[in-house]
């Protein structure tokens, strides 16, 4: 993946809701600032139960955004990442539909999984209770087979019906899609809740060793492909170590949370902590189409006697303060106790969750693009949106708070913003020095500060993280300075709202 800031967004809510549209604001509004864009699900359908995330046709551009050809158009000016459903697809698909009028008698009935596929001869409590879930209840859904009702797989919702990876048929349908991406210029390839994939009795049927084994046959298939494997999961923070050293490139999920509870406390040795552990071949995020994870810094979910990266009151904590920087917003949108299993995600922009800060928001993004690993950039956080209470109450989608819509006059009104403006300064600056790809160096002044550098061939760049700074004020005190040498000579800004870096 090319070491620059990137761009995660859906096709349809930057300009007039099309993947052209989407583009042309990319190479204009944005340019030089964000290299690569990772395109939210696009297929037919992109608005179903789960945002395009319950597709009916998986290798289809959904025609109201445009088609293949209008993706292998941005390819040439930008890397792209695209999602592989890997665990699940619509129960509208005709596949599904098909099982559902004959039966067993379908050729695609093997493609889909029953709570007999995993337990012929009938499960128990305690299997069943064992069976980890991101949400309340079991992950199975009543449907009508040929005339026989079954149990049928949903580990997310009743409409995304989970697919047999085992069988020929489910495997036929995967490599389609990866045949599709590189045949349409994709790069990179995004398993979506792969962790879910693989299911096998009397287990947690969440990343098992079974789940790596259809990481790593996944992962072959992309390299035959020339495709890049992005996994994404969300888990304890050690399964995320162990998953970083099988794949190309993983998420590094903990570090939105971490800055938060930093920003909030002032405690920067959560943070110093991660930075000694962490995987180094991470896609650097602070907010996605998702929630804020929690679940990421906590202690396991499965075994509470593995402790997290903050202690688990220091989590509920945490959300508690979101909840009141966002005036009850994100409580609204998250629904209830932060730290339980299904609320692992707080559903809330990362701005609004700063209580609109331009400083500390600044501050996460620096140490964001300072860190090793590719940054990645959330659309809504590109341009410092705050939370979209009209578009929540419209539709009673918890995430929607953090899915706006934005008109190409919108975005251009939101370009003007000092904020805005600073953000792209410093993606500027991360895309255009060097040092970035040299050596990466860190050092921590006990609690209280922490200074991330980078030397490269021509380039330095240092960044000084002191958290301490802005806790219990209110008037956006600069909690990051940031130095770098160039051609030019050696620059310093101890402010990056008003005195961003400047980058032609």
């Amino acid at each position: 993946m090319k070491n620059k800031v990137q761009l995660i967004t859906y096709a349809d809510r930057l300009g007039d809701g099309t993947l052209k549209s989407m583009t042309e604001i990319l190479r204009t509004r944005f340019k030089g600032v964000y290299e690569g864009v990772h395109i939210l699900p696009f297929f037919t359908p992109f608005d179903g139960a789960d945002a395009g995330f319950d597709p009916i046709d998986h290798t289809t551009v959904d025609p109201r955004l445009g088609t293949w050809d209008d993706v292998a158009d941005l390819a040439k000016t930008h890397g792209i990442m695209v999602d592989a459903i890997v665990n699940h697809m619509s129960w509208q698909s005709r596949q599904f539909q098909d099982v559902l009028a004959k039966g067993e008698e379908s050729e695609y009935y093997p493609m889909f999984l029953t709570l007999s596929s995993i337990y012929p001869d009938g499960a128990t409590e305690e299997q069943l209770a064992g069976i980890y879930r991101p949400r309340p209840g079991l992950p199975f859904t009543h449907y009508t087979c040929g005339g026989k009702t079954r149990l049928v797989w949903t580990t997310f919702t009743p409409q995304q019906v989970d697919i047999d990876t085992d069988s020929a048929k489910g495997w036929e349908y995967l490599m389609s899609i990866f045949d599709q991406m590189a045949a349409s210029h994709v790069s990179y390839i995004r398993l979506d809740a792969v962790g879910y994939g693989a299911k096998e009795p009397d287990s947690s049927c969440f990343m098992t060793p079974k789940s790596f084994e259809l990481i790593g046959r996944l992962r072959e298939e992309g390299v035959k492909r020339g495709l890049e494997i992005l996994i994404e999961v969300h888990s304890y923070y050690q399964k995320q170590i162990e998953i970083a050293s099988k794949v190309d490139r993983v998420y590094d999920f903990a570090l939105p949370p971490l800055l938060l509870h930093s920003l909030f406390t002032g405690h920067v040795e959560p943070v110093s902590h991660w930075v000694r552990v962490r995987p180094n071949n991470a896609v650097n995020v602070l907010d996605t189409h998702d929630g804020i994870g929690v679940i990421d810094i906590g202690s396991d979910q499965l075994d509470r006697s593995l402790k997290g990266l903050i202690p688990d009151e220091d989590v509920d904590a945490l959300v508690r303060t979101i909840h009141r920087n966002t005036h009850g917003e994100s409580s609204a949108a998250t629904g209830a106790a932060a730290s339980n299993l299904d609320l692992y995600q707080v559903n809330s922009t990362y701005y609004s969750a700063l209580g609109c800060n331009d400083q500390h928001y600044l501050a996460a993004r620096a140490v964001q693009f300072f860190l090793p690993g590719v940054p990645q950039v959330y659309y809504v956080g590109a341009l410092a949106g705050r939370n979209d209470m009209d578009l929540l109450n419209r539709t009673h989608v918890g995430r929607d708070i953090n899915r706006h819509y934005y008109t190409t006059a919108e975005v251009d009104e939101n370009l003007d913003r000092t904020v805005v403006r600073a953000l792209n300064a410093l993606c500027r600056l991360r895309n255009s020095l060097d040092a970035f790809d040299g050596e990466f160096s860190y050092e921590a002044d006990d609690d209280a500060s922490l200074t991330l550098t980078w030397t490269g061939a021509t380039t330095r760049a240092s960044l000084k993280y002191e958290p301490r700074l802005g806790v219990g004020v209110d008037n956006n005190m600069p909690v990051a300075s940031l130095t770098w040498t160039d051609a030019s000579g050696e620059h310093e800004t101890r402010d990056l709202l008003h005195t961003p870096p400047f980058v032609e």
